[in-house]
């Protein structure tokens, strides 16, 4: 459930379709996902779910796997 919040997110930062981002997705395979996309999705994640990350945790969401095990760890249980 998380995850497909997150592809409709991207899709939307990216300004794709949500079939174009796949499960392994990263800065390093999608060319759409420059800095200033990177900080506009952390910043719609944010509001979408109601939680803040820090700059190292920023840093360190380069693909679609990693932003999912930071947000998850932000969630309420």
């Amino acid at each position: 459930m998380v995850k497909e919040q997150l592809k409709k997110i991207m899709a939307s930062v990216f300004m794709t379709d949500v079939r174009e981002i796949q499960d392994d997705i990263s800065q390093l395979n999608f060319e759409k996902w420059e800095s200033l996309q990177h900080l506009i999705l952390i910043v719609n994640i944010e509001s979408e779910f109601g939680v803040g990350f820090e700059p190292e945790e920023i840093l360190e969401m380069t693909s679609l796997m990693s932003v999912e095990q930071f947000l998850i760890k932000k969630l309420p249980q």
